[in-house]
């Protein structure tokens, strides 16, 4: 059952599951999508974990669920996550960010790394220095691509929800390796879209973000995975991350595209599991 956490201003809906406090550590997920992107997604298919870890996912603000409220910039998103391990008396957690949520991941390891036995990525960068790549492979596709909405989504100029939607839709297949047409319009209607939101992070965030020069300053154990055929966070943003970062493992996976978690959802389980057995060795093993 879902529940809601006042933070910095704004109501965060959140799940909760797993040893509970004092019992074992927790995870927390970030996901991503700004202004489309909710919980759903993280705590389904994190859910297997709970028989070890507390798992804890939330909507970001102005996302999913949550109340909206500007700022919706990095530092704003890395105080509500601070505020909400307080509020959940979470103590030294894990930070699992997908995508978006792997800058905001990143942005959480420098601002509190006292705060983390561990840092999990999937699929992300450290810099926005890859646009292009991502927006070369969109038209290469063999889906059709209208590269003035490809434009619009990259700087942040959408001008409704519905135009989200119709945006969305356009690249959406390229996200898999294997279309599902079906449920990928099942996905869609789903999708709670707030435009504002993603325009704030793509014409105010992104343009500024990179983080390059700082990974060699996060310490805590980082895991970095990657679909091979991702389109949007290419395989070279983590290898980028994974020779700028002193504590990290790489690992690619084959036959996925943005989203292992899913299309490779066993192996990703798994590879997550062995890499928190090595990293926490029985640190507050329920």
């Amino acid at each position: 059952m879902s529940q809601v956490a006042e933070v910095n201003g704004v109501e965060l809906v959140y799940e909760d599951s797993g040893p509970q406090t004092g019992q074992g550590v927790a995870i927390v997920t970030l996901h991503g999508g700004p202004g489309m992107g909710s919980r759903a997604g993280d705590w389904a298919t994190f859910q297997p974990l709970t028989d070890q870890y507390r798992l804890i996912s939330y909507d970001q603000r102005g996302n999913g669920e949550s109340q909206g409220a500007e700022p919706y910039s990095h530092a704003q998103f890395v105080a509500d996550l601070e505020a909400l391990r307080v509020k959940l008396d979470l103590g030294r957690f894990v930070v699992l960010g997908g995508s978006y949520g792997g800058f905001l991941a990143l942005e959480y390891a420098l601002a509190y790394p006292e705060n983390l036995h561990a840092v999990i990525l999937r699929d992300t960068a450290a810099s926005n220095r890859f646009q292009d790549t991502s927006k070369e492979k969109a038209l290469a596709s063999d889906f059709p691509m209208d590269e003035a909405v490809l434009d619009r989504l990259f700087s942040g100029q959408i001008e409704s929800d519905d135009d989200f939607r119709a945006s969305y839709a356009m690249i959406q297949p390229l996200y898999t390796v294997e279309r599902n047409p079906a449920k990928e319009a099942e996905q869609l209607a789903q999708i709670p879209f707030r435009y504002e939101t993603h325009n704030w992070a793509f014409s105010r965030n992104q343009p500024e973000y990179d983080l390059v020069s700082r990974l060699s300053e996060i310490e805590v154990p980082v895991l970095i995975t990657v679909g091979r055929h991702d389109w949007i966070t290419p395989l070279e943003a983590s290898q980028e991350l994974a020779a700028g970062l002193p504590d990290s493992e790489l690992v690619i996976f084959e036959h996925s595209g943005h989203s292992p978690q899913r299309e490779e959802a066993n192996l990703f389980l798994q590879t997550v599991r062995d890499f928190l057995a090595r990293q926490l060795n029985g640190v507050g093993s329920p």
